[in-house]
């Protein structure tokens, strides 16, 4: 983030007390690498080819398309998946501000801005799980925070906010 109202000592103007003490970027998780996604096609496509051969040399033709199809299908249903963890949350927080800025597939985004004084964070625990909802609202508006994370990751980075939140109440950025 680039600040343009406090001076620095080169005569620049910018505000120090808008810089963001505390900044996160939040991503989806995918256990399956872009490799993995190759090989695990390759493997199936290999499967499918020699099944449906197998089809068509009992004179079950049809068959062997649909093998086809299947791949296809599954090739379909993991490139939307990666697009979709394409997606991420920059939560960003200074003394005067926080900005909560989610990126969605296809680049489309909505930007939130909270005065961290009004703002209140919103957990939703179960005991064994942790935080299954982080959520942060101020004067009516609400955001969902880390939607797509797991509940371990969702706890952490719900301590690291609620911190951040407390030192931009009490002033110490």
């Amino acid at each position: 983030m680039t600040d343009h109202n406090a001076k620095d000592d080169s005569g620049h103007e910018g505000d120090a007390q808008n810089a963001p003490f505390f900044s996160a970027v939040l991503t989806p998780y995918r256990s399956l690498s872009p490799n993995g996604f190759l090989i695990l096609m390759a493997c199936l496509g290999a499967v499918s080819f020699v099944a449906g051969m197998l089809f068509l040399m009992i004179g079950a033709w049809p068959v062997f398309g649909f093998f086809g199809l299947d791949v296809l299908l599954i090739w379909y249903a993991f490139r939307r998946n990666y697009a979709s963890a394409n997606a991420f949350e920059e939560v960003s927080v200074s003394a005067t501000e926080i900005i909560i800025r989610k990126v969605g597939p296809g680049r489309r985004h909505q930007e939130y801005r909270f005065n961290p004084y009004w703002a209140r964070l919103t957990m939703t625990r179960i005991e064994d799980e942790g935080v299954t909802k982080l959520c942060l609202s101020s004067r009516g508006e609400a955001v969902d925070l880390g939607n797509f994370l797991n509940p371990e990751d969702r706890t952490s980075f719900a301590g690291a906010l609620a911190n951040a939140l407390a030192n931009a109440k009490a002033g110490r950025a």
